[in-house]
């Protein structure tokens, strides 16, 4: 199946909400009040959000309103440039030696995108180590190393309970003595006790930026595309502890609420940079606005 296939595919239940109504709405070829109305209630079914759905719905009227659109196809098109527009094009690129840090509350697929992001990157020829630091959830390292070794890299674990910041200590001096790429750091995902939770990441960010002052960073958050909304709020959780710079969006082939992401990158300006569409090592991908859009229109 085709790179891009895969995303339309995993955008099915999505466009099953969506993407015929659109259709529907846009065959009729008029564009009153109700349009929009309607436009706008659709959105909102697929948790695009209040905000985003104003918002697509203002630009797509006043370009409609300047090239006097009253063509179902032209119409159609106005708002896929307007969705593909708010998603920007902005990749997720590195350069090495590159720590990232995986955040993310627990049951969202952190563990997995772990394992799928080292085979990614091997895929691409480099060499990588992850770090075990979410020492509080029982069993989190021992299903961590069952996806290193799928992905065929090492992997750096201390005993349950013991210090996150140390176990990334010992990951980066491993990746600096041996001349390793990527260092990925599972963090842990508990919410229910936020203060602790803030000072392990920046206690843990805090090292990396003493011990490996010379590499790259990326924060990257995990997100389950079925908690719709949801999900900003956890963003906005983990940002405030390491700045997030993109989001990898887990399960989106297992929910109608793929709208989200419009959601998320309006509301926050950050962007997706992967998506998870099946369970399989090869089923995370780099997200393609353009092929997002068609998969739900």
């Amino acid at each position: 199946m085709g790179f891009f296939q895969k995303i339309i595919d995993g955008l099915k239940k999505t466009k099953e909400r969506i993407g015929f109504k659109l259709n529907e709405i846009f065959k009729r070829g008029i564009f009153d009040e109700d349009f929009y109305e309607e436009l706008e209630f659709i959105l909102l079914s697929a948790d695009v959000g209040e905000e985003t759905a104003e918002d697509i719905i203002d630009q797509l009227r006043e370009r409609m309103r300047q090239d006097r659109v009253a063509d179902a196809k032209r119409a159609n098109q106005y708002l896929r440039e307007v969705l593909c527009e708010i998603l920007g094009d902005e990749k997720f690129e590195i350069q090495t030696p590159c720590v990232i840090t995986v955040a993310g509350v627990n049951g969202v697929g952190k563990t997995t995108t772990i394992g799928k992001l080292a085979n990614i990157f091997v895929k691409q020829g480099k060499s990588v180590v992850i770090a075990a630091a979410d020492t509080f959830r029982a069993a989190a390292g021992e299903q961590l190393e069952v996806w290193a070794k799928r992905a065929g890299v090492r992997i750096i674990k201390h005993e349950e309970g013991s210090d996150p910041a140390a176990v990334v200590f010992d990951a980066v001096s491993s990746a600096k003595s041996k001349g390793t790429d990527i260092v990925l750091v599972d963090t842990a995902g508990r919410l229910h006790n936020k203060k602790n939770l803030m000072e392990e990441l920046k206690k843990i960010d805090r090292v990396i930026e003493r011990e490996h002052p010379t590499a790259t960073r990326k924060n990257l958050i995990v997100l389950d595309a079925t908690t719709g909304q949801n999900a900003i709020a956890q963003v906005e959780v983990f940002d405030e502890a390491i700045d997030i710079d993109g989001i990898v969006l887990t399960k989106l082939d297992g929910t109608a609420k793929g709208g989200v992401v419009l959601a998320i990158k309006h509301d926050m300006d950050i962007p997706v940079y992967f998506v998870g569409v099946g369970e399989g090592i090869d089923d995370l991908l780099y997200f393609d606005p353009q092929s997002y859009v068609e998969g739900i229109i």
